[in-house]
């Protein structure tokens, strides 16, 4: 029982950082319709650009705003000069320039900082609170949590209750009937892009100080488990994809502790396909919004 309650929370803690870059998806799929791919490489092209800052400073947390300013400029920059300019006539377009941008990014941050993986610190503790002999939760994951907790409360009233969060959603689902409203679809793409970049990049921030440190190839993996938790929740849903993180979190650390963490891969790709084949709109999805 004290195992299975561990891995409980390591799970928990694990979650929230997949659903914090869940987020980052479903904030892109709302505005623009399409998967980043490259969401993972330009959240850790911002990470590096607030841990330069936060060392040169000696102030973490100048780097972690850092971190999420350029998340904002990089995702508004990468929507006006790259994805404006392709042609979405068909998704797979979409796609294929985003695995390029993924190895553009790489390719410059190898060339800049080296492939070494760099020492990155937390703002906390990471050391668990430990009851009844159990360790539970350290005061880093509280952040982590509360960190995700405010995003998903403002995503929910940016769209549920305010003008910019309709007007995105408009430019999205019909952007020709949009334009004709007067809603400035391209304003509201690069809105999307923009606040989409600022959340993979906190999910960056949250994640790499808990993984091997900094490195090009650092979110790779983390990609595939939020991308899972995304879908499993729906993407077009910002509390699905709370709940798919937790979900997949879970997952992983349950596997990993019982059966080995070789095989803890093995188990997102399944339910990922379970899923697809099972309820491609996702838990909190619906087909409509899928296919639009």
């Amino acid at each position: 029982m004290d195992r299975f309650i561990f891995l409980t929370f390591d799970g928990l803690s694990r979650g929230a950082v997949y659903a914090a870059f869940a987020l980052s998806l479903v904030l892109i799929w709302r505005a623009a319709r399409i998967v980043n791919f490259a969401q993972g490489a330009m959240a850790v092209a911002t990470a590096y650009a607030g841990y330069s800052v936060a060392n040169t400073t000696g102030s973490y947390w100048l780097g972690f705003a850092v971190a999420l300013v350029g998340g904002l400029v990089l995702g508004a920059g990468v929507e006006r000069v790259v994805m404006r300019f392709v042609d979405h006539s068909s998704p797979l377009n979409g796609v294929v320039v985003a695995l390029g941008l993924v190895l553009v990014i790489q390719a410059v941050l190898g060339m800049i900082y080296g492939n070494e993986f760099r020492p990155a610190g937390a703002p906390f503790d990471r050391d668990a609170f430990v009851v009844g002999g159990i360790a539970l939760l350290s005061r880093f994951d509280l952040f982590v949590f509360g960190a995700v907790f405010a995003v998903v409360a403002l995503l929910v009233l940016l769209f549920t209750r305010t003008a910019v969060g309709l007007r995105m959603r408009a430019a999205a689902f019909a952007p020709d009937v949009s334009r004709l409203l007067g809603v400035n679809v391209g304003g509201m793409l690069t809105l999307g892009w923009a606040l989409a970049a600022a959340v993979g990049s906190l999910a960056g921030m949250l994640v790499i100080p808990t993984e091997l440190g900094l490195h090009p190839n650092a979110m790779d993996v983390v990609f595939v488990s939020a991308f899972t938790a995304a879908v499993v929740g729906g993407l077009d849903s910002a509390v699905g994809a709370v709940v798919g993180g937790v979900v997949v979190g879970l997952l992983l650390s349950y596997v990993s502790g019982y059966l080995g963490a070789t095989v803890a891969p093995i188990a997102v790709l399944v339910l990922l396909l379970v899923v697809l084949l099972g309820r491609p709109g996702g838990l909190f999805g619906s087909v409509k919004a899928r296919v639009a």
